[in-house]
């Protein structure tokens, strides 16, 4: 008898290949490239055939094999990109794919500070060459630029006019224009000098009507305009406008200048990078969570909040996330945030919170991460971001986790960030128990850090009157424990630290381990359960930032030889500890007749064997099968690659855009934190309704009033006159800030409208005799 065939079962895709969708791939050899459909081979060319790939893009999504987000992932085009070919494709054929030679139509050849540089250069009279040299660049390219004829120069570029009307008169009443300014640093003109000492850049305008924007998109549209000009119109009860009332605090953030700095320009466009920020941050403190959301906004009454005739719509602000996100600088951007941050609240950092929030995926993609959902009590497809926060239970930084990564494998990285944004000063690292490692303890002291957690394992039980009751005032309230101090050993006795008990009301007893032996028992405890802020905080983000939102359908490959834990090795330890549990239950049955055994009927061994044969035998039964199961759990190995297990390409969530999208709900975060403590001395609830009060006071109608330098927002009253006494007390501190609007040269400045008297009116009422009082005549 012929032995019977192994079942063929489809081969994992190959390192060298490119996973399309399930019935089409994208092999690659050398430089060669062949297209396999259902696994025939359809297509091939060489890898510089630029001609050949378009037409194996457009093919693929023509003939109905593949979507054009699938064949744009696998190509590393953008979906506009294979659009563009299948338009190209349909007018004009094969030849049409061709890329033409010369500079690509529509593309700017000399970047927009340089241009206004030319500009500004032009209308004071120098030549062209004399451009040129000043430059660093070729005549002629300044002759293509703005030709050899005065009138080309007044048609073409008209900013030259635009500076010196600017410069002469001041604008319209209402209607503040900001000075253009150009980054030659010989000029010594006024403007030159503010825009120096300010450090944010000035764009220009030609707009004379803020609702009426069409000459600045016309600019952004031919490649001339990096950013719109913040231009504003007077107005009453404009909806929305109290979350300018956090600007003052978004600006002192550094978001601006520091995203200036990594980012620079993000492409000739009307909504630049500043304007993008902006409309980001304000969303988030008005509570419009997601991009999809801005549908449901008049888009001309936001925009009047960013200085502009509308608000971008959801289309744009997408493309604008995905440009930033090409730029890969979110991990820059946080450290350079969070250093800053340090500088401005370094005496909050002596305790910095570190822990790990779990963000579960929902969607369709077979994502081979999974982690512990401890809300849900159950592993899912997720990724892990590692959150540190201050004492304040302010966040710090944010750090997108590797795959898989415990904490106690996060937290080196971890410290070394921790290290670079607060440099020698000693810190002291508080977390959970997901961190517990003697080993990891040792490092980090010797590293210069102090460790605060809680002990995981068993310990023994501490007698309840050896606790001492401790009553203290920490951070303004008064707490009381019942602890108990000791030292402890670890790492068989060179690891030595210290362990406070707290005894709970249930009879609780909860072990706190930390190396600080300077401080009292009872701020050692309190420390530690303040971790409960960073909870708090996450409930918080989920709850009012959305932070669990999937922010784009953007995947990135995975490693294919990362490790994880072997399934068939759990699925063994879960039956060896079934098993052993059986065996356990049958023992303890065995002494319990062996201990019930009356010797005057079965005097021997032999005799109690035959009368409880069946449970013997039941019980050689359960031995023999943990016996089994260990031999079998010693042949399987304890990780295994992520490729054994999965057939399929392997693929993770893109993190860019969600840490791009997470820092920025961070600022929002710390400025509304930043407002509560300048609301603590004029509101006694400012614990319990500190971050409500903000809320209305961000919804808050207002007026808006617009003079040549100065922005003037006058907020409607609140709903109760201690919440309008509290708002004022904010505006007086804000005003005195004397913030610039960013992108402006406008001073904002904050007032609330006193709110209307409201009395009797009838004959002879109070109001009435003073009013009487007030107007009778002199005897």
């Amino acid at each position: 008898m012929s032995a019977q065939q192994a079942l063929a079962l489809p081969s994992p895709a190959a390192l060298n290949t490119v996973v399309i969708n399930a019935r089409c791939s994208l092999r690659i050899e050398a430089g060669q490239r062949v297209v396999v459909v259902g696994g025939l081979p359809v297509h091939h060319y060489r890898a510089e055939d630029a001609v050949a790939e378009a037409y194996a893009m457009v093919f693929l999504v023509e003939s109905g094999f593949a979507q054009q987000t699938d064949v744009a992932r696998a190509f590393a085009r953008s979906v506009r990109t294979v659009r563009r070919y299948q338009g190209r494709y349909a007018q004009g054929g094969m030849a049409a794919l061709g890329r033409e030679e010369g500079w690509r139509r529509g593309r700017r050849r000399i970047s927009g500070k340089r241009l206004r540089s030319i500009e500004m250069l032009r209308s004071q009279g120098m030549s062209n060459r004399a451009i040129a040299h000043r430059l660093g660049v070729s005549e002629k390219a300044i002759r293509k630029l703005v030709g050899p004829s005065t009138s080309a120069e007044i048609t073409q570029l008209a900013f030259a006019g635009m500076t010196t009307a600017a410069a002469g008169s001041p604008p319209a009443a209402g209607v503040p224009s900001a000075k253009s300014s150009g980054d030659d640093a010989d000029r010594t003109t006024p403007s030159a000098k503010e825009r120096a000492d300010d450090g944010e850049p000035v764009p220009m305008s030609l707009d004379r009507d803020a609702s009426d924007r069409s000459f600045d998109r016309q600019l952004a549209h031919l490649g001339l305009l990096d950013d719109a000009a913040p231009l504003f119109r007077e107005g009453a009860s404009v909806p929305g406008v109290g979350v300018l009332c956090a600007l003052p605090c978004l600006v002192e953030s550094g978001l601006f200048r520091i995203s200036r700095k990594l980012y620079g320009d993000i492409g000739p466009a009307f909504y630049g990078l500043r304007t993008t920020l902006l409309t980001l941050l304000l969303m988030a403190l008005l509570r419009i969570k997601r991009p999809e959301h801005l549908k449901e906004r008049d888009p001309a009454a936001f925009g009047r909040l960013l200085g502009l005739d509308r608000a971008p719509e959801v289309k744009t602000l997408r493309r604008r996330l995905t440009r930033l996100a090409a730029h890969h600088c979110a991990e820059q951007l946080g450290a350079e945030l969070a250093r800053l941050r340090v500088d401005q609240r370094g005496h909050l950092m002596g305790f910095l919170y570190v822990d790990g929030h779990v963000r579960a995926y929902h969607g369709q993609r077979a994502i081979s991460t999974k982690a512990y959902v401890a809300r849900r009590h159950l592993a899912m497809p997720a990724s892990t971001d590692y959150w540190i926060n201050d004492r304040s239970g302010d966040p710090l930084l944010v750090i997108t986790g590797e795959v898989d990564a415990a904490l106690t494998k996060a937290l080196p990285r971890l410290l070394r960030e921790v290290r670079e944004l607060v440099g020698e000063r000693r810190v002291t690292i508080v977390f959970d128990r997901g961190g517990w490692s003697p080993k990891l303890f040792d490092t980090m002291i010797k590293d210069g850090f102090d460790l605060l957690t809680y002990r995981k394992g068993r310990c023994r039980r501490i007698n309840e009157r050896r606790f001492i009751r401790r009553h203290a005032e920490l951070d303004g309230c008064w707490v009381d424990y019942l602890l108990h101090d000791q030292p402890v050993r670890f790492l068989k006795g060179k690891l030595r630290l210290r362990q406070v008990t707290r005894l709970c009301d249930d009879g609780h007893q909860t072990q706190v381990i930390t190396s600080r032996c300077d401080l009292r028992d009872i701020e050692v405890a309190y420390r530690m359960f303040e971790r409960w802020r960073q909870e708090n905080f996450f409930k918080y983000m989920r709850e009012e930032f959305l932070l669990d939102a999937l922010v784009d359908y953007q995947i990135e490959p995975e490693d294919p030889t990362r490790t994880i834990p072997n399934p068939e090795r759990r699925a063994l330890d879960k039956e060896i500890r079934t098993a052993r549990a059986d065996l356990a239950k049958l023992e303890r049955e065995y002494g319990a007749a062996a201990a019930d055994n009356a010797e005057q009927h079965r005097p021997t061994m032999r005799g109690f064997k035959i009368a409880h044969g069946r449970l013997g035998k039941q019980l050689r039964t359960a031995r023999a099968r943990v016996a089994r199961l260990f031999e079998q759990r010693r042949d399987v190995a304890k990780r295994v690659e992520v490729r054994d297990l999965n057939e399929r390409a392997l693929v993770k969530l893109a993190t860019e855009r969600k840490h791009l999208t997470d820092i920025i709900k961070m600022v929002a975060y710390q400025a509304e934190s930043d407002l509560v403590a300048l609301l603590r001395p004029h509101y006694a609830r400012v614990d319990q309704e500190g971050r409500t009060l903000l809320h209305e006071l961000f919804a808050a109608t207002g007026d808006i009033r617009v003079s040549d330098s100065e922005l003037h927002i006058i907020l409607a009253p609140l709903s109760s006159p201690h919440r309008t006494h509290a708002a004022q007390a904010i505006c007086e501190m804000l005003d005195q800030t004397a913030t610039i609007f960013p992108g402006s040269r406008l001073r904002i400045r904050f007032s609330v409208r006193p709110p209307p008297r409201i009395g009797l009116a009838f004959p002879g009422s109070p109001i009435e005799r003073s009013a009487a009082t007030a107007v009778s005549p002199a005897p």
